[in-house]
């Protein structure tokens, strides 16, 4: 493994069709939801109808008011393997208190259970299925500890429903916190990431202290401080289209300190 971020020669595998033992290879997706009643059902759908096999979907539940924690028990019931074994389950939680717990809950479940990548995914749509396969190939045939679903890598895009002012802020936080922790990693703060169980078992998800959206700058940052390969795959970012986002001041607020709190510790180490 090796500590440089090499920025994207991962558009090289180009073709979403896997090799078949590629296609097997244990692949986690973990899916955090609070209130997502009207997204989930056709994130699953999509995610199932992969070519895949490996494939497995685990959805973290924040107990939603709006029965999503139910509509994914359900959806767990119909997708099986040829012989009976789920390829879709649930983790239900009692409270929600931040994505960041979210993903590390789920993430260190599908590490438990025997994934050898794991890849965050949102509920809302924005993420690129369709990436999934050659997010796993460069993984796969880089040695990859990490691969980022990149937004600012040439080759990247935005939603046209993104105005100006929410492209430049977006930006702006990227650059921001790449500038104080002193990375090349172009989208930082993005939350589409495909990680190896290597990876994760070198971070210690326990140790991970961000509660909100800052959890992807820190996790990244472990990442590279551990000496694991980081690669780049330019995806286009749609914007959700049901629900509203869970972006909220408190977070805001976390994502600002949280890149100079991880500076400070690095400092003193």
């Amino acid at each position: 493994m090796t500590g440089e971020q090499q920025t994207p020669r991962a558009t090289d595998v180009a073709s979403t069709k896997l090799p078949d033992t590629w296609a097997h290879t244990p692949l986690t997706v973990v899916m955090p939801t609070y209130n997502e009643a009207g997204n989930l059902p056709g994130m699953v759908e999509l995610l199932m109808g992969l070519d895949q096999p490996g494939l497995r979907l685990l959805v973290v539940d924040d107990s939603s008011p709006d029965g999503t924690g139910k509509i994914a028990d359900e959806l767990a019931e119909g997708h099986l393997t040829a012989d009976g074994k789920p390829r879709m389950s649930v983790l239900h939680r009692t409270a929600k208190d931040g994505l960041g717990r979210a993903y590390a809950a789920g993430m260190a479940k599908a590490v438990e259970d025997g994934a050898q990548y794991v890849l965050q995914m949102d509920a809302d749509g924005s993420h690129p299925a369709g990436k999934i396969a050659e997010m796993l190939g460069v993984a796969l045939s880089t040695d990859a500890g990490l691969v980022v679903g990149s937004r600012y890598v040439p080759g990247g895009t935005l939603s046209e429903a993104w105005g100006a002012h929410r492209k430049l802020l977006s930006r702006w936080a990227n650059a921001y916190a790449s500038t104080i922790l002193g990375t090349r990693v172009r989208d930082i703060t993005g939350g589409f990431n495909l990680w190896s169980a290597e990876a994760l078992k070198a971070i210690d998800l326990a140790s991970v202290g961000s509660a909100g959206y800052s959890f992807q700058v820190e996790m990244k940052f472990k990442a590279l401080r551990r000496g694991f390969q980081v690669m780049e795959v330019p995806i286009h970012f749609e914007d959700r289209t049901v629900g509203e986002s869970k972006m909220n001041f408190a977070v805001q607020l976390e994502s600002i300190a949280m890149p100079w709190k991880l500076r400070a510790r690095a400092g003193k180490r």
